[in-house]
């Protein structure tokens, strides 16, 4: 495979972010919007490098699945994990965290929402820059 197989996304990049969730800018595509029966949302998002979502949290959890590039994830009162393509993180419910691109490198995830009848995400102060160099 040529090097730019290797960087082609298999699905399309999505509409901008909302600015009042992330810093910098990123891209959501609803994979699966909020499905009724399933109860679970699932969303490709590019973070072009530098920017990440603000902390957050999910009442049903969350998966993270990295597709391609560096990203970084982090939980309140944890060090800041290193995210590559294949890598994948099971947030707990109610675990307050944020996630998104490393400083030189554009980030791609698969975000899957479960359990989504008890509510989706709670969004809440943006990451600063002392937490995001942290």
């Amino acid at each position: 495979m040529s090097s730019s197989e290797n960087n082609t996304s298999i699905f399309p990049k999505g509409e901008k972010a909302a600015p009042d969730y992330f810093v910098g800018t990123a891209y959501v595509n609803p994979l699966v919007p909020n499905d009724p029966t399933l109860h679970i949302q699932i969303w490709d998002v590019v973070f072009e490098a530098g920017a990440r979502n603000n902390w957050h949290t999910h009442a049903g959890g969350q998966i993270l699945m990295a597709t391609k590039g560096i990203g970084y994830y982090q939980e309140k009162g944890k060090p800041i994990q290193v995210l590559r393509q294949g890598d994948v993180v099971n947030v707990p419910p109610h675990v307050k965290h944020w996630h998104g691109a490393s400083p030189d490198s554009e980030f791609t995830h698969i975000a899957i929402n479960p359990n989504t009848q008890g509510g989706v995400t709670v969004w809440l102060e943006p990451v600063t820059e002392e937490e995001y160099n942290g």
